[in-house]
């Protein structure tokens, strides 16, 4: 990770120093014309070397790691049709998301953070809406559980109505094809919200475990945090956004740009959100470990079953191959959820 901060930073840093940036769009603005050709030929040529760059890392960390260590399933060629597979995506919501925020700061210069920020948050919710039933499916493949798990998906059906959970059906996916891990997930909003379990979770877990592991899911719905997390989230990012704004402007003469919309200050754009990222992270993270925890409580509260609670965490622990304990300056930079061990004593702390 750090590795691939310090290259992205300075893959960033040198577009802009080395005028790299100026020049290609003075090459490109050449033979085309439009605006709104403009932003996917620069960023094709500029994100198409950043991906390059990155190569090495991405197929060290996602394909050398786990299978040295005995936690892929997966084969080469499987894993390069995913990665083409999240290139493509990410490519046609990267692209839409750059052609919005280019277009505004053309339309609207001085107000395009605040106009940005409003379309992010409809993104947001529109994709939180849409991914179960769009995007999941590219994959993994999903099927209601089977009459082996009849009972078990009856039981989760109850705990989903106790919590005035509103679900279209409990699924397993073949997690399995993948990787040896283990997850559960309750995704979706409204017509599309679903529980969704890893083949890998029911091979290895009790009902009991799974029950606890799923009323955490159900948790973060009894506390709204879906979409508190999207306000939340949202006001980073209009904070982010409005000092992206300010450095365009300052930069606009430094490093030879037309204006805040030119698309050569894609890089600079890039740099400024990228650091505001990594300095806001400890604050996003401490923020979801508080939610994680109250999740935890209304799965113990819920389950009254403290004891499965915990061989859950300690399966996922090694199932997962986590770090049931690390450093803390780990936990306050880096994690979202609290440390397994945390979580084990808690379950163990009371008769719940």
């Amino acid at each position: 990770m750090l590795v691939e901060l310090v290259l992205g930073g300075l893959y960033l840093f040198a577009w802009l120093v080395f005028g790299w940036s100026a020049a290609l769009r003075s090459w490109l603005a050449g033979f085309i014309y439009s605006p709104w050709l403009m932003v996917p030929a620069f960023a094709m040529v500029f994100g198409g070397l950043a991906l390059l760059l990155d190569l090495p890392l991405s197929y060290y960390s996602g394909f050398v790691l786990p299978h040295r260590f005995g936690q892929s399933t997966q084969d080469l060629r499987g894993w390069i049709i995913d990665q083409v597979k999240g290139l493509l995506i990410s490519a046609v919501f990267g692209l839409l998301i750059l052609e919005i925020v280019y277009w505004l700061l053309r339309e609207q210069p001085e107000t395009w953070w605040l106009w940005l920020t409003a379309f992010m948050f409809l993104f947001n919710v529109l994709i939180a809406n849409l991914a179960p039933v769009l995007l999941f499916p590219v994959f993994y493949k999903f099927s209601p559980l089977d009459e082996q798990h009849a009972d078990l998906a009856a039981r989760l059906t109850q705990l989903a109505q106790s919590a005035n959970a509103a679900i279209k059906g409990v699924y397993q996916f073949d997690m399995s094809s993948r990787t040896k891990s283990a997850n559960a997930a309750l995704v979706g909003l409204g017509n599309t919200r679903r529980i969704l379990l890893g083949d890998t979770l029911l091979a290895e877990f009790t009902d009991d475990e799974i029950e606890t592991v799923m009323a955490h899911e159900l948790g973060h719905h009894v506390h709204r945090d879906l979409p508190l997390g999207i306000l939340v989230e949202s006001g980073l990012v209009l904070v982010g956004f409005y000092l992206a704004a300010l450095v365009l402007n300052g930069g606009v003469e430094l490093f030879g740009f037309y204006a805040p919309g030119d698309i050569a200050t894609l890089p600079l754009l890039g740099l400024v959100l990228g650091l505001y990222g990594l300095i806001t992270m400890p604050l996003s993270n401490a923020w979801s470990r508080w939610r994680e925890r109250l999740a935890d409580r209304y799965a113990l509260e819920c389950t009254h079953n403290g004891p499965a609670f915990a061989s859950a965490m300690i399966r996922l622990a090694n199932q997962n191959l986590a770090d049931a304990d690390p450093e803390s300056w780990v936990v306050l930079l880096l994690y979202s959820h609290p440390p397994l061990r945390e979580r084990i004593e808690m379950a163990a702390d009371q008769p719940w």
